[in-house]
């Protein structure tokens, strides 16, 4: 035994100045590690005290409970947004929603575009178109139903524009 002690010794001596260099190494590497594992740690525990800043004390599973209800009645309530919002645009398709006027002068005789035609439509093209005729000794108005975009009735070439405009958005203009 005394032999390996005299041999470890005697290595000990040759490789002195590497051994320490390796020790401080190790040393150092451990050291970084330490302050890299502190400011985890730091960041962790930051972190967590954010998450239970408002809690007034109370533990962890009781403010998840109290969140995750919270979330429950967020879903809920978007649900029922989707619900509402679904069904109104049910009801709205049904409202007045496409209207367009075309002006024209249908005599040559008479000075201006007194004359129009008015389509108003919901949002499946079903409603009414209005044509006035205007001449110097009368005023004739006429009304055709629309369904579909369409009439059972003949359409003059200005309601016909109307409805074109009125189905394409354009809304109020004048042609003459």
């Amino acid at each position: 035994m005394t032999s390996f002690l005299q041999n470890l010794w005697y290595w000990i001596e040759v490789y002195d100045a590497p051994l320490w260099l390796v020790t401080l190494f190790v040393l150092a590497g451990m050291l970084a590690w330490l302050v890299w594992q502190q400011r985890q740690f730091s960041r962790l525990r930051r972190h967590y005290q954010t998450l239970l800043g408002d809690t007034e004390g109370r533990n962890l599973e009781r403010v998840l409970d109290h969140h995750l209800a919270q979330v429950q009645q967020a879903v809920e309530k978007a649900r029922q947004l989707d619900l509402l919002v679904r069904e109104l645009q049910r009801a709205g398709q049904g409202h007045l929603q496409h209207c367009a006027i075309v002006r024209f002068n249908p005599f040559a005789n008479t000075g201006s575009d007194q004359s129009f035609a008015l389509a108003l439509a919901d949002g499946g093209g079903y409603g009414v178109v209005i044509s006035s005729l205007h001449s110097r000794e009368s005023t004739r108005v006429y009304a055709k139903p629309l369904a579909a975009w369409g009439s059972a009735y003949p359409l003059t070439e200005e309601e016909q524009q109307a409805i074109a405009r009125a189905r394409g958005g354009e809304g109020v203009s004048t042609i003459s």
